[in-house]
Parts: C-alpha cells; structure tokens; sequence
C-alpha cells in the first residue's frame, strides 16, 4: 500500500494505465452513468486516495467525505472533491473501522481499486447509506494475473485480489445488500517496444504487492526482457463494477 502515498506517483500510473488500455472508454464515466445522481447529495469515498474518481464527476454534490490511511492524499483530495462539492472532508483512518457519521447519512458509498484491502469495512457502509442509497465499488478480475503468473509466483498479490475480485465480489457484497448488479469493462494494457519506461514504473509502483512473493526489481527487469525478446506485451486488465443497494 505504500505507493499509494506518493501521489504523483499515483497519479502517473493512472496515466499510463489510460495511455497502454485497449479499451479507451474511462470506466469512471460507465461507473457514473449506472447512478441516479438527481438522488445523490452526500457522498463517502473509502481509500480515496489523491481524489481520481472525483476527478471525473460532473454532477454537484453537498458534501464528499474521504477515508484514506495515508494523509499524504488529503490536500489533492480535497482540491478535487472542492470542485464538485459545496463541502468536503478528510478522514485520515485505516480501513476497515467505525467511520464517524450518523447510520442512513449517505446517498452514495464508493471503493474504487480498494476494496480487497478493507472488506470487512462492508457492515458500516451498510449502516451510513440511506434506505435507497448506494454502494459503487469497482475491482480487478482476478485474471489480471495470469500472463505474469506464467513467470513468476504470486501467492500473496493473488491472496490480496482475492478478498474482493470481479469474480467473488457479488457473493462478498449479498452478505450484506439486498440487491447487487454489475457491469463488466474489459480491457487488456499493451506495452510495446518502445515502452520500457513505462512498463518499468507500471511494475515497480506495484512492488508493495510483489515483494512479498519476488524481488520487484528482477520482476521488472525479467519482463522488460519478455518485452524486448517478444516486442509486445498485453496483460490482462478487465475490471467489473459493482452496484449494491439494500
């Protein structure tokens, strides 16, 4: 989780990630227009991070309110949420825990690339969302692994994805809400020849979750050689979005 402190880091990787995706469609705006927003007044983003989805609202909101473990991300954070809310807040918390705001508060909950950190955060959102509210979270498929895999071992990244994935997501989610569509968003990242930077910063801002299983630098240098042997790369990227309501 430690790069997810370093926000211009973070907000780099986001570029490449749109700059390498076959699908050109940014799943944020998919994500916004499953929403009923004309209901949506408050809003609670959980590991909101440098403020990336509310980078991509169009809809004015009365107050936005982030939690994020790392306090680095509150000043970006709340730039954003400034300019698509009349009030907004920052919650320096590690996930999951009680978040302080009154049961029934919220008309939208959102954990956009989070969730299988903070799971067990789930019976809380439930509690501050109002009787119609909704819960938004977006996550990987746990097939974005697979070309990498065929490399090297990555047991505990796996083990991370797994607490919340495209493919168990609704089962985690119906523990709790009565009602749980999604929507799929596939998408592959390409990296040719000539992308080695890229490639090279794309693996290392990810090292937290690798080095528990391998060497991030030998990860990074093992598949800018793939690259170089084969001129191309493509992994896996597709992600599922998830609506839960009560």
């Amino acid at each position: 989780m430690e790069s997810y402190r370093d926000v211009g880091l973070h907000r780099r990787i986001g570029l490449i990630i749109r700059k390498h995706s076959e699908n050109r469609e940014d799943i944020r705006e998919i994500a916004n227009k499953a929403l009923r927003w004309k209901d949506i007044h408050r809003m609670l983003n959980l590991g909101c991070g440098y403020g990336w989805y509310e980078e991509a609202l169009e809809h004015r909101l009365d107050l936005i309110v982030g939690v994020d473990v790392y306090e680095e991300n509150r000043e970006a954070f709340l730039r954003a949420a400034r300019k698509v809310s009349t009030s907004s807040l920052f919650l320096p918390s590690r996930l999951p825990c009680p978040i302080d705001m009154p049961s029934g508060f919220f008309d939208l909950a959102v954990s956009i690339y989070s969730l299988y950190f903070f799971a067990g955060v789930l019976p809380e959102v439930k509690r501050i969302l109002a009787l119609d509210g909704t819960f938004l979270a977006i996550t990987h498929s746990e097939a974005m692994l697979e070309e990498a895999e065929e490399l090297f071992q990555f047991r505990s990244m796996r083990a991370t994805i797994e607490g919340f994935s495209a493919e168990n997501g609704e089962a985690v989610l119906r523990r709790h809400f009565g009602s749980v569509t999604h929507i799929d968003y596939d998408n592959c990242l390409v990296f040719n020849a000539c992308d080695r930077e890229d490639l090279r910063d794309y693996v290392l801002f990810k090292k937290g979750f690798i080095s528990s299983d391998e060497d991030p630098d030998f990860v990074a240098e093992k598949l800018l050689h793939e690259l170089l042997r084969k001129g191309m790369l493509k992994f896996n990227k597709n992600d599922r979005i998830f609506l839960a309501r009560k």
